[in-house]
This record gives C-alpha cells, sequence and structure tokens, in this order.
C-alpha cells in the first residue's frame, strides 16, 4: 500500500496529487522531486507506480518478493538499492531483519519496506525539518536512510556486545557453565550474529562504490557525486560495524570451544571419580567373594578370629585406597 506521497521543492514539501503522473510531471517542471512510500506492496499495487516511472522488471520483482541481499544495482532509468534493517528485541535477546528497497530516478524516489525496523518514516520526518539536506535531491533521501540504518547498526553491535558478555561470565563462572541450556543458549546467539552478518558484510560492496573508495568506486547514476564525503561516512561506520560483527563471531566461537572444552574436562573427573570408588568396591568383593567358596580346606578357615581379620583388611585397604586417589585428585 501507499503510505506517503510527497513533492518536494527546494526542500519543503507539498502533498503529491493522486495522479503519480501528474506528480512525477509536477516535481520535474518544479525542478524537485516526488517521494513515494510503499509498505509490502502488492503486485497490483506497484503495477502503477512501474507504470508511470519506467521501473525495470528484474527490480520490481526483487522488490515485491523481497528475501533480498543489500545491492546496489544501475538501470536505465533508475538506480535500484537494498538495504537491510536489522532491530534487536530485548525481551528475547533476538535480532530480526526487515528490508527496504530504493528507486532512484532523475525526480524521484520510490521507497518499499517489508518487515519490522524500518527507518523511513522517522527518516521523512528528520528529512523535512532540514530542507537544506533534502533539497539536494534523491541523493539525500539515499543517504538519510542508508546513514539511518548504518547507524542502528551499530547500535545493535552493541547490544550484542553486552549479551556476549554475560555468556562469557555464565561459561567462565564457578560452575563452569554446568547448566545444560548454556551450549543451546550459545548456538543461539552465534545464528544471531550470523542473521546480523547477512545484513551487514553484503553492505560494504554497494556503500564503498556509493563513497567512491577502493576498486568498486566510481560514478554512480542518480547520486550526486559531491554527495561522496557522507557516503563515506556512512561506510566508515559501516567499516565499524562489520569489525565488530567479525570480533563477536569469533569470541562466539572461542566461549562455545571453552565450553565444550570445560563440559569435557568435568567428563572425564567424573569418569576418574567413578574409577575410583569402583576400584575401592573391588577390594572388599574379591575378598568376600574368595572367601565366599564352598572349599574345605581354606588357610584360617576355622581360625577364631578370621572374620574381625577379614574386616579390619578390609578397611584398612579402603581408607589406603581413599587417600591415594584423594591425594591425586581422582576423589
Amino acid at each position: 500500500m501507499i503510505v506517503d506521497c510527497a513533492i518536494y521543492r527546494e526542500g519543503h514539501r507539498t502533498d503529491g496529487p493522486e495522479d503519480l503522473s501528474d506528480a512525477l510531471d509536477e516535481a520535474r517542471s518544479a525542478g524537485g522531486f516526488v517521494w513515494i512510500g510503499l509498505h509490502e506492496p502488492s503486485e497490483q499495487e506497484f503495477e502503477l507506480v512501474t507504470k508511470e516511472f519506467g521501473l525495470h522488471p528484474l527490480a520490481v520483482e526483487d522488490a515485491l518478493k523481497a528475501h533480498q541481499r543489500p545491492k546496489l544495482e544501475v538501470y536505465d532509468d533508475s538506480l535500484f538499492v537494498v538495504l537491510k534493517p536489522v532491530v534487536y528485541e530485548p525481551d528475547s535477546d533476538a535480532v530480526s531483519t526487515g528490508e527496504v528497497m530504493l528507486f532512484l530516478g532523475d525526480a524521484f524516489v520510490v521507497t518499499a519496506r517489508h518487515g519490522v525496523g524500518s527507518p523511513l518514516k522517522a527518516v521523512r520526518e528528520r528529512l523535512e525539518r532540514e530542507p537544506k539536506l533534502l533539497g539536494k535531491g534523491p541523493t539525500a533521501v539515499l543517504y538519510a536512510v542508508a546513514d539511518a540504518v548504518v547507524d542502528h547498526y551499530l547500535e545493535v553491535a552493541t547490544e550484542l556486545g553486552t549479551d556476549l558478555e554475560e555468556l562469557e561470565a555464565e561459561v567462565f563462572s564457578p560452575d563452569g557453565g554446568g547448566s545444560r541450556g548454556t551450549a543451546s543458549r550459545i548456538y543461539t546467539f552465534k545464528r544471531q550474529v550470523l542473521e546480523f552478518r547477512r545484513a551487514t558484510v553484503p553492505l560494504s560492496m554497494p556503500m564503498a562504490r556509493l563513497a567512491g573508495v577502493g576498486t568498486s568506486g566510481g560514478t554512480v547514476p542518480f547520486v550526486n557525486d559531491r554527495a561522496r564525503p557522507f557516503f563515506r561516512d556512512v561506510n566508515d561506520h559501516l567499516v565499524r560495524v562489520n569489525e565488530s560483527v567479525e570480533g563477536l563471531d569469533r569470541l562466539v566461537s572461542d566461549v562455545l570451544s571453552a565450553h565444550l572444552a570445560q563440559m569435557s574436562v568435568r567428563q572425564n573427573d567424573d569418569m576418574r571419580k567413578i574409577s575410583a570408588w569402583a576400584a575401592m568396591a573391588a577390594v572388599p568383593t574379591m575378598i568376600a567373594g574368595i572367601y565366599g567358596m564352598n572349599f574345605d580346606h581354606m588357610p584360617e578357615l576355622h581360625w577364631v578370629w578370621s572374620y574381625p581379620a577379614v574386616i579390619v583388611v578390609m578397611a584398612v585397604l579402603e581408607v589406603l585406597l581413599y587417600r591415594t586417589f584423594k591425594r591425586r585428585g581422582w576423589l
């Protein structure tokens, strides 16, 4: 559905006409641009926008189906950009992603959002309070949306870092993270980091291209070259985010390895204790088994002190075994 449609002249908003073709013609004649916002549009709803703005069918297909990687594609009459906003849910300590698609032309911007975490409403309100920036045209919208998405990445990375510190404290606590759910929580956290990486890492190349840095840098159609310093700032923030994500991924792998190592050591300790108790139980069992055999001629069988002597021998051997195992740390 179309959630907002407006024409911007010199950074100031005027409500657009209901006919989209009239809105585009009016924006071009006034030297401004039209910005149309869509939320999870259906094929029928997008058909009119596609026809009026001449959007490429492959880009339209991506915008309708969603589930795209962050990317930047140049077509004859428009620029197509995909961003993936990320939301951290503190109640469940989970990361969820949405999608924002932007079509940029000479005098129009079409934004389509899917899922949660879309910053478009806040971005539009902020830009409308800064007419000088909004007056730069569609490039300003692309920059503001990308800046809002990447800045929120930094906040999510901080929250995930806090969660990882809690996991580390649990694993390296005195009980060694003995809870059965510890490994499950570590694995779940690693899945959250992976979901985060899918949003941030693929965005590096498109953002570097917009910023004009690296081998992928170059002129991008429908984007003002004088906006490159702004995109470089966004790219710098994205680099920081990706470094944080890589660090989180390595640390959580190390935490999982440490937890599994602790579990292995604990199992070895348990096996040693079981073996020690089994050895202590074997001694009296062996003696009792020998004297339980029905033979007539056995040493000290008819001796008056045989029974107490055997009990004393068993007790002495048990004490010796216990002290030996205790001294070696098996008990």
